[in-house]
This record gives C-alpha cells, sequence and structure tokens, in this order.
C-alpha cells in the first residue's frame, strides 16, 4: 500500500473498485476476504474489512451471510459513473475555467484535444 495515496481502508476499496471497473472482478463473483486482503498487503484484517464495508455501504459489494463478499450486479456501471463525475470535477471544471481566462472557447478546447489525440 502506498503511504501517500490515503489512509489504507480506503486504498484497499479503491483496489476492489478498480478491479470491478477493468473487470478482472465480475459482477456477482466473490470479493477477496478481508483476512485474504490483510495478508496480501501486510496490514490488520479490521483495515481491510473497513474497506470492504465501505463497499457494502456504497452498493457495490453485498454480503451472502457464512459465505463472504459478492460484487453487486450494476456495481461496475454504478462506479463508471461516479469516476466519470469525478473526472469532470476534478480535470473538466478547471480546464475550463482556464480557457474561459484565456479566451478559449469549449469549440476551441475540443479542437486541441482533437489535435493532441492526433499526434499521439
Amino acid at each position: 500500500m502506498n503511504e501517500d495515496a490515503g489512509p489504507i481502508f480506503r486504498q484497499v476499496a479503491t483496489q476492489i473498485e478498480n478491479a470491478i471497473v477493468d473487470r478482472s472482478l465480475a459482477e456477482e463473483t466473490q470479493a477477496p476476504s478481508s483476512n485474504e486482503l490483510a495478508a496480501f498487503h501486510r496490514i490488520n484484517p479490521a483495515t481491510a474489512a473497513k474497506g470492504l464495508n465501505e463497499l457494502v455501504t456504497d452498493g457495490v459489494l453485498y454480503k451472502r451471510r457464512g459465505v463472504g463478499m459478492f460484487v453487486a450486479t450494476g456495481a461496475r456501471e454504478q462506479l463508471l459513473k461516479r469516476r466519470r463525475s469525478e473526472f469532470a470535477d476534478q480535470y473538466l471544471r478547471p480546464l475550463m475555467a482556464e480557457a474561459a481566462k484565456l479566451g478559449i472557447s469549449a469549440r476551441e478546447v475540443t479542437t486541441m484535444i482533437d489535435d493532441w489525440e492526433g499526434r499521439r
């Protein structure tokens, strides 16, 4: 785990979210247990459980009593929707605010992006 990336339990949750988004952890499949995550990352099982429980609270995972936690149906789409919104907040709003200060229209920004993509 990366000390600079926020609380460890949040890093555990993000790791599970990433696995769901990239489809390496499919919907309706079992998620790693808190003990498996704790052993893998060498962290306290309670810390791993806190990350998993955060995902249960968010509706990304659900518990099957006596069996474990599973990825909820629709979890990937839910995560993509949230992450797209976060992307807009983190990158697009500041980009467009700076463009406005410089007198660059949204159309010009789109052209710049298309030109940049063409050079890649």
